[in-house]
């Protein structure tokens, strides 16, 4: 199951910097997630200094 960034997102950037498949991308107001690209690592949630990043 993908991860998805919530609205507790700062727009920080750290979850993209430690995505290791590049799944996650700026969008509008918060960084986004591609489902089908990511592979449920928790390598973003891990590293997130506001916890947005949770599995769906």
């Amino acid at each position: 199951m993908a991860f998805k960034i919530s609205d507790a997102c700062i727009m920080c950037g750290a979850c993209a910097a430690d995505c290791p498949v590049s799944a996650i991308s700026e969008g509008d107001g918060k960084f986004v997630i591609d489902p089908d690209t990511c592979i449920s690592c928790g390598a973003c949630a891990g590293t997130c200094p506001v916890g947005a990043p949770a599995e769906e």
